[in-house]
């Protein structure tokens, strides 16, 4: 099991940028795949983008492919989201999650195991 704590969440105008953290406790760290997911008011929960174990290989949602980038940092057990050109549409709540025994480009949420609370992203139009 690891732990998830997201910051970085806030208001940012649309076409602005920001940069969520999520930090992880554990040794275990490198042995998950990790994936960012968002939550909209009166939407379903939504697929981000996922990194692998080693971080040399990410997987993104159509919707922000070319605009974010995940990365990760297994010595510090950090896993971040670089959000640019962001739109009104990327409101929501992010949370990162980790995934221990599925394939690293699983977007199915029910394949994480562990989930932060969430940061809140707010774009205004």
């Amino acid at each position: 099991q690891v732990q998830l704590v997201e910051s970085g969440g806030g208001l940012v105008q649309a076409g602005g940028s920001l940069r969520l953290s999520c930090a992880a406790s554990g040794r275990t760290f490198s042995r998950y795949a990790m994936g960012w997911f968002r939550q909209a008011p009166g939407k379903e929960r939504e697929f981000v983008g996922a990194i692998n174990r080693s971080g040399g290989s990410t997987y993104y949602a159509d919707s922000v492919k070319g605009r974010f980038t995940i990365s990760r940092d297994n010595v510090k057990n950090m896993v971040y989201l670089q959000m640019n050109s962001l739109k009104y549409e990327d409101t929501a709540v992010y949370r990162c999650a980790a995934n221990f025994f599925h394939p690293a480009d699983t977007v199915i949420a029910g394949h994480y195991d562990d989930w932060g609370q969430g940061t809140q992203v707010t774009v205004s139009s």
